[in-house]
């Protein structure tokens, strides 16, 4: 009998969810931008940047959080978001050119 219980209470347990994956994002820069300007992703989330001009960038936080090297056409960097927040960030080349990443 209590087998029976037991195969029953397997049955009508749920299998716990799997753990949720944060989505990462893109950004490109390209016409002397970053494209989309604002980004928003979840808490374990890596940014990826790819240049797409044909002059260098960077990708500097105005916190001092993370830095790239100079980017040259089709280069990439990227960061992975853990913490909550808003980051912005310029090219420190170009400093014109300015973004954020929003972390929630």
């Amino acid at each position: 009998m209590k087998y029976g219980i037991l195969a029953f209470v397997l049955l009508v347990t749920p299998l716990a969810a799997p753990a949720a994956h944060a989505a990462d994002a893109m950004v490109v820069l390209k016409n002397f931008d970053f494209s989309p300007m604002d980004v928003t992703v979840s808490p374990g989330s890596t940014v990826t940047w790819k240049n797409m001009d044909g002059e260098p960038h960077t990708v500097a936080s105005a916190d001092g959080l993370f830095r790239s090297p100079a980017l040259d056409q089709n280069d990439t960097y990227q960061f992975k978001f853990d913490k909550p927040g808003v980051y912005k960030y310029i090219c420190s080349i170009h400093p014109k050119m300015r973004a954020t990443i929003t972390v929630k």
